[in-house]
């Protein structure tokens, strides 16, 4: 690998290419030697580059200005542009970890001309040490030039959107058994269905835009990706429109299953309400005989009964007992 003086750690491979075979490293300062020749081309790996090294690298292969400024700044939405004859690609990476069950969104810009690729990363990203590597084994592909590699690193990226998507439907099983299985409901399995809903919503901000850059990379005016590498390209697009479409199905049955939830929560509020209301019913006979015959009025001939107190008392439970099957017979107890 290349050492690049200034910014070390940012080139984390420049490397020179011939008829598909690995020739070997190259520094930054040589790219246009290198490009002297007409069978070669480079690919550049940079992660979190300083401007100093992206304005070299500017250099070395005429990119626009302002396709420089976005791969820095970063924070881009996925797009496609084009510059005269190069490419100026931005994708979304994910990653995902099972162990705390979140996903990390990162980004990827690439530069495509038609003797070189440059891929800049930055944030959480896997290193595509090995999507070289598997380019490196099939030469025979590889001899397609840049458009190859871009295709390769587009695979990659999109491959990595499918475990992310599988560990969202399985945290969505899990919300269903919670909400369907008996355990009850509470306010965290809302926040639980709206967290979820957050990591679709930005899976789909990344993934959307892949349709169209996708599909305009098949297109014949796209020059620098050639005819035999756009079927591959193809395959990258079926991936996308299958991971769209699992995206739109988690979110239809994300918000089928909020509406489940705060239906559950309003039902167990309401059966709630009736037994307090059932309880207040039954409580109140008594409270009203009670408060009848604590009025203190002198003349109260049920006062001089011998048998008035246990027959009050023998009416208020039995009023109260009739109130209570009443209740237990229609679900409000």
């Amino acid at each position: 690998m290349a050492d690049d003086r200034s910014d070390p750690e940012a080139v984390v491979a420049c490397v020179a290419y011939a008829g598909g075979r690995r020739v070997g490293g190259i520094a930054v300062e040589n790219i246009s030697e290198v490009l002297k020749q007409p069978d070669r081309f480079v690919w550049i790996g940079l992660h979190e580059p300083s401007q100093e090294l992206l304005r070299r690298v500017q250099q070395e292969f005429a990119l626009h200005d302002l396709a420089i400024e976005d791969a820095h700044r970063a924070h881009q939405r996925p797009k496609l542009e084009v510059y005269d004859d190069s490419l100026f690609v931005v994708l979304h990476t994910v990653q995902h970890d099972p162990a705390t069950r979140r996903i990390d969104f990162g980004e990827t810009h690439l530069f495509v001309g038609p003797r070189y690729i440059v891929s800049v990363r930055h944030g959480p990203s896997l290193p595509y040490a090995d999507v070289r590597a598997r380019c490196e084994s099939a030469p025979a592909l590889l001899a397609k030039g840049p458009g190859f590699a871009l295709y390769a690193l587009m695979d990659f990226i999109v491959d990595r959107y499918f475990p992310a998507v599988d560990m969202i439907e399985d945290q969505l099983d899990g919300i269903e058994e919670a909400i369907f299985g008996g355990e009850g409901v509470d306010r965290e399995t809302t926040g639980r269905i709206y967290h979820l809903k957050r990591e679709l919503l930005q899976l789909k901000r990344a993934v959307s835009p892949l349709v169209d850059i996708t599909n305009r990379l098949m297109r014949f005016d796209v020059a620098i990706v050639p005819e035999d590498t756009r079927p591959y390209v193809r395959d990258v697009y079926d991936h996308v429109i299958r991971i769209n479409e699992m995206v739109d199905m988690l979110r239809e049955l994300l918000t089928s299953a909020l509406e489940a939830n705060l239906s559950l929560v309003s039902v167990g509020q309401n059966d709630a309400m009736k037994r307090l209301a059932g309880w207040a019913a039954i409580i109140g006979v008594p409270t009203m005989i009670a408060g009848v015959y604590g009025m203190n009025f002198q003349h109260m001939p049920e006062l001089q009964w011998a048998w008035g107190y246990p027959l009050v008392m023998g009416g208020m439970t039995l009023i109260c007992l009739v109130l209570y099957v009443g209740f237990k017979r229609s679900g409000w107890l």
